[in-house]
C-alpha cells in the first residue's frame, strides 16, 4: 500500500515518491534531447569557424560543457519549476521536502553536484544512492532537499469521516471554529491509520492528539467519551462546516456577479 510521504511533523502528504524507473526514464529522455541540442550547436559552430584552432575548440568545449551540465538543467528546472522534458513525459516533478516547487537555489545545487554524481561517475554514484535512499534521493536531492514526485495516476482516494451518532447534538453546538489546519490534519491522518497502528502507539498517539485538540473545543464531549471518536466528530463537523462556508461563499459570489452585470440607476438591462 502507497503510505506517501510523512513530513518531519508527523504530516502525510499526498505527493508520492517517483519510482526509480520513472527518474531513469525522466533522465534518459533529457539526456537525449541534450545530445541532439548539443550536436547542432558543435555542427553549427563548426560551419561558422568558430572551432578552427585548436584553442577555440578547447574553449568552446569547456563552455558547451558548462552549459550542457550546470547552466540548462539549473535554467529549465527554475523556469518550470521543477519539470523538465524528460520529467513531463515520464509524469514526475522536483518538488522541494516540503512538497513546494523548487526555486534556482535547489535547481542550482541538484545541477552543480549532478556534475560529480551523474557526469563525472557515469549516473553509478546517483544510481546506488536512488536504490538505497527510501525516497529515491540521489546525492544531489540530499544536498539540495527536493525529491522526485508522481504527478501522474490514480489519484488517492479521500475517506469521508461519518460522524458518530451518539456525538451528532454535542458537535453541532461546539466551538471548533479555533482548530489549527495542521493540528486538524495530523489528527485525521492517525484517524484513517489508526487500524494499522500497534495497539500501544494508538492509544498513545491518541491520547496526545486528543489531549491538544481539547484545548481548541467548547464545550467538551460528554465524559466517556472514547479519544478517537471525539476526533472523527470533531473532524466531521469541521468538515461539513467548511462546505456548507463554501456553498455560502459560492451563493453571496454569483449574486454579486450578477449584480454587477446590471445597469445603474435601474435602467433595465437590454433584451437580446
Amino acid at each position: 500500500m502507497d503510505e506517501g510521504i510523512v513530513t518531519g511533523e508527523g504530516v502525510l502528504l499526498d505527493a508520492r515518491p517517483a519510482s526509480f524507473a520513472s527518474r531513469a526514464l525522466g533522465a534518459v529522455i533529457d539526456l537525449l534531447l541534450l545530445g541532439v541540442v548539443g550536436f547542432i550547436a558543435v555542427m553549427v559552430l563548426v560551419a561558422t569557424g568558430a572551432v578552427s584552432s585548436d584553442q577555440g575548440a578547447r574553449i568552446v568545449g569547456v563552455v558547451l560543457l558548462a552549459t550542457g551540465t550546470v547552466i540548462v538543467p539549473t535554467t529549465v528546472e527554475t523556469l518550470t519549476r521543477g519539470r523538465s522534458l524528460g520529467k513531463l513525459i515520464a509524469g514526475i516533478r522536483i518538488v522541494r521536502d516540503d512538497g513546494g516547487p523548487i526555486v534556482f537555489r535547489q535547481a542550482f545545487v541538484r545541477a552543480l553536484v549532478g556534475v560529480g554524481e551523474l557526469w563525472a561517475a557515469g549516473g553509478s554514484v546517483a544510481l546506488i544512492s536512488s536504490m538505497v535512499h527510501p525516497q529515491g534521493k540521489r546525492i544531489g536531492d540530499m544536498l539540495a532537499g527536493t525529491y522526485a514526485v508522481r504527478v501522474r495516476g490514480k489519484a488517492p482516494r479521500r475517506d469521508v469521516l461519518p460522524m458518530p451518532p451518539h456525538l451528532a447534538r454535542w458537535a453541532q453546538d461546539a466551538d471548533i471554529a479555533r482548530l489549527p489546519d495542521g493540528l486538524a490534519l495530523s489528527a485525521r491522518q492517525f484517524v484513517l491509520r489508526a487500524g494499522r497502528l500497534h495497539p500501544a502507539s494508538r492509544v498513545e498517539l491518541g491520547s496526545e492528539l486528543t489531549a491538544q485538540v481539547q484545548r481548541y473545543v467548547r464545550p467538551l464531549p460528554p465524559p466517556g467519551t472514547h479519544p478517537e471518536s471525539f476526533l472523527v466528530a470533531v473532524l466531521a463537523e469541521r468538515r461539513t462546516r467548511e462546505l456548507e462556508a463554501q456553498l455560502r461563499a459560492a451563493s453571496r459570489d454569483s449574486r454579486e456577479a450578477a449584480l454587477l452585470h446590471r445597469l445603474p440607476h435601474g435602467v433595465p438591462d437590454p433584451v437580446d
